[in-house]
């Protein structure tokens, strides 16, 4: 019995070795997670139960089980290394299954998917109109299309007007200084994208009353309704009540004719206050063609495609999925786990949401081996093998002093 009781711990040490040694050989595994034996002992029972005076009959491997705790999270340059700050796996499509992983070194291929050194593909919801979450995830890949241009529509226009400034009676000329009070400028943009220099005037025609006059590469552009601006005695705008001076179409060479709606009344109003002249706020809703620039990705797993005109496209939001019991998934290899009924179920949700971490561009997870306490289970474990092989050699020495018995 002694042999079977020392081979059977033979058994475990070993099993406790090939542990050790590959927790020590992921050690430089980015989002490895190390491995625990549990062992059992072994009682000889009979229907009546485990008798009082019964010896164990050695050890057996109970589980393996892979400790879930968080690695460290290292920088890098790469804004698709991701690491997750918290509980989660990363959703990846193999070959139309799906499969989880902590390990979030990433890349695009040529068709602008997302995928890892395995070639699975990272998965992500769908956004609506409003950013949210639309669909089921599917296998993130990235538009790299140009930006279509917009041409400009509407321009916020936020300036203080000199209330002291002289009243001024000859007629407008953007050649003459002294026919206008002051001036800015701005750029426009047509519907292919073509950049135009646009310059507002403001002429002092009155008490409270400004006259304003815009121009697109040196060519007036009418207003629809007239383009004067008059203030209360508080310095704020009276007309027009709505704030706004509507343009008309105004021909560009090659492209649409442009409409233009100059609105004095937004976030940032236009004023008369007696303060110099001072430009607070001016922005245009037109822009160029955009190529893309880079690709940034939010805590939350938002991914947004910014291009070189400034615009910027969300593109999907990274799906993460926790589980019931994490002890439960299966490795499948390239550091990641699939489903069993032992799991559960994945539940699937954005970064930051329920029990799921939160997402770190730039950054990498790496393995949770502690390498000291590695090396110390290998003592360990060279001890137990060297003690039950010694057990063996002293029940043959027993077993040989009986055989020898005359």
């Amino acid at each position: 019995m002694a042999f079977e009781t020392a081979i059977s711990g033979l058994n475990a040490a070993t099993t406790q070795l090939d542990i050790a040694s590959n927790n020590i050989a992921n050690v430089n595994t980015n989002g490895f997670k190390q491995s625990r034996a549990e062992f059992a002992d072994i009682y000889t029972g009979s229907d009546l139960g485990v008798s009082s005076l019964a010896v164990s009959r050695g050890v057996r491997t109970a589980a393996i089980n892979q400790q879930f705790d968080q690695g460290n999270i290292k920088s890098t340059n790469n804004n698709f290394d991701l690491a997750i700050s918290g509980g989660g796996f990363f959703m990846l499509d193999d070959n139309g299954g799906t499969v989880y992983s902590r390990a979030g070194a990433f890349g695009v291929d040529r068709s602008g998917f997302v995928t890892n050194s395995a070639n699975q593909k990272l998965m992500a919801f769908q956004v609506d109109a409003a950013g949210l979450p639309a669909s089921a995830p599917v296998p993130l890949q990235i538009d790299t299309s140009d930006v279509a241009p917009q041409a400009t529509g509407s321009v916020m226009v936020g300036v203080n007007l000199r209330a002291a400034a002289p009243t001024i009676a000859l007629p407008f000329d953007p050649t003459v200084a002294g026919s206008y009070t002051n001036s800015t400028s701005m750029t426009f943009y047509d519907s292919l994208g073509n950049s135009h220099v646009a310059v507002l005037y403001f002429v002092k025609s009155a008490a409270n009353t400004y006259d304003t006059h815009l121009l697109m590469d040196g060519t007036e552009i009418v207003p629809a309704a007239g383009g004067t601006i008059t203030f209360g005695t508080d310095g704020k705008i009276a007309t027009p009540a709505t704030g706004q001076i509507v343009y008309a179409a105004m021909p560009v060479p090659g492209a649409a004719d442009m409409n233009v709606t100059l609105n004095y009344a937004g976030g940032t109003p236009t004023t008369q206050y007696g303060d110099t002249y001072s430009v607070n706020a001016l922005d245009q809703d037109g822009y160029s063609t955009g190529r893309l620039a880079t690709i940034s990705i939010d805590e939350t797993g938002r991914v947004f495609a910014r291009y070189t005109n400034g615009q910027s496209r969300l593109q999907g939001q990274l799906a993460l999925a926790n589980f019931a019991n994490p002890q439960g998934l299966r490795q499948a290899g390239n550091n990641a786990w699939v489903e069993t009924f032992a799991s559960g179920i994945p539940l699937v949700g954005a970064g930051g949401s329920a029990r799921l971490g939160i997402i770190q561009s730039g950054a990498l997870e790496e393995s949770n081996v502690n390498l000291t306490e590695e090396l110390v289970k290998l003592i360990l474990a060279q001890r137990n093998f060297q003690a039950n092989a010694q057990v063996i050699q002293a029940e043959d020495r027993v077993t040989q002093s009986l055989i020898n018995l005359r």
